[in-house]
């Protein structure tokens, strides 16, 4: 069983480094390209890798990622189909995946037949962008019992309050969304990220992983400077697959874990 996403970021803080999370979308353009694009990740630096599972609705998702979806479902991808990839990786793969999906394939699985589904396939943390803090519960209780971690989102805009109240409940690390709005490619930073990252570690010694907007090693680099425990990048990851390919994908890793290990 691959570590778990804590136990990832203990290792990682023992050795005073940024975690890098890159994402994918499963099944685009194929699956077995995903696997590939998995194990080649895994080698290139990734410290976690996020995966997505392709949703119809995907509200969180900017235009990239949506469009990625949109392909892997028209392909048949489901989510049988990305947890039987994520298990045939199975000691193949070093770094814990976390699975990305939406709350209603959950509840049409039913929470428990789900938890243990993804648990038993390998998965080791779970996002669920639009499950809101007051009903995370059905999913924070028991998701510890199959070996998973809730992650769940901050906004810039939480109230200090409602930061708090993640901070305290979220499970292997905080998601610090760094712009309001959907996922996507962005050419400046919010200037709001240290204060925000400021205010968490106030609050809590959990780690915490900044993400949406991310597309340039130089921006990774920023943000662990800023203080975050992790960078998380999406839609650049996503681009560079369905249109450059797989070279492309372990260039940008690289380059992204040379910028989060420099020195300046």
């Amino acid at each position: 069983m691959p570590i778990t996403v804590s136990e990832q970021f203990r290792r990682l803080k023992q050795q005073s480094r940024c975690a890098l999370i890159p994402f994918l979308t499963a099944g685009d353009p194929d699956l077995r390209t995903t696997a590939q694009a998995l194990q080649m990740l895994d080698q290139a630096g990734a410290d976690l890798i996020e995966l997505g599972v392709p949703y119809s609705d995907p509200l969180a998702d900017g235009p990239v990622i949506q469009a990625a979806a949109t392909r892997a479902l028209q392909k048949g991808v489901t989510l049988e189909k990305v947890l039987d990839l994520v298990h045939n990786l199975s000691g193949q793969v070093q770094a814990p995946i976390i699975l990305f999906t939406y709350y209603n394939p959950i509840l049409n699985r039913g929470i428990e037949p789900f938890l243990q589904t993804i648990s038993q396939a390998g998965v080791r943390g779970l996002v669920v962008p639009d499950l809101p803090l007051e009903e995370a519960d059905v999913l924070l209780e028991p998701a510890p019992r199959y070996g998973i971690e809730l992650t769940l989102l901050a906004a810039p805009t939480s109230p200090p309050d409602r930061l708090a109240a993640i901070a305290q409940q979220s499970q292997g690390f905080i998601y610090l969304v760094s712009v309001t709005g959907v996922t996507g490619m962005r050419q400046k930073l919010s200037q709001k990220i240290p204060a925000l990252l400021t205010q968490l570690h106030q609050l809590t010694t959990k780690p915490i992983g900044v993400g949406f907007g991310v597309s340039q090693p130089e921006q990774a680099q920023q943000i662990r400077d800023w203080g975050a425990d992790a960078v998380i990048v999406g839609s650049a990851f996503v681009k560079r697959l369905s249109e450059e390919g797989l070279p492309s994908v372990q260039t940008f890793c690289q380059q992204l874990r040379q910028a989060l290990d420099s020195k300046n």
